[in-house]
């Protein structure tokens, strides 16, 4: 018997789930919700930070209507954009659940 032979058959034995590799799918699966949560996440820190920066211009405003308008501005674009991201959250999770 050669050695090539040998090898074929022990080869043919082993699966992968016995050397650590799972299922491409469910690897492909966790890898995606991972970065998507990561990307979440940050971006949700990010609209965190801006409705502080934003509440400071408008506290820090002394009746300027145009400071006034920019708080006001920033505070609703980091409620929308927070809203947009748990809407997307919720869809990739609904999505991803299903395959």
């Amino acid at each position: 018997m050669s050695i090539t032979t040998l090898l074929a058959e022990a080869a043919v034995k082993i699966s992968p789930r016995e050397i650590g590799i799972d299922d491409p799918v469910t690897n492909a699966n966790s890898t995606v919700t991972n970065i998507l949560n990561t990307t979440y996440l940050y971006a949700g820190i990010v609209c965190v930070i801006v409705i502080i920066v934003a509440g400071f211009y408008y506290v820090l405003s002394n009746g300027d209507p145009a400071k006034i308008k920019r708080g006001k501005d920033g505070i609703m674009g980091a409620v929308v954009g927070l809203i947009v991201i748990i809407l997307a959250f919720t869809i990739t999770q609904f999505v991803i659940g299903r395959f």
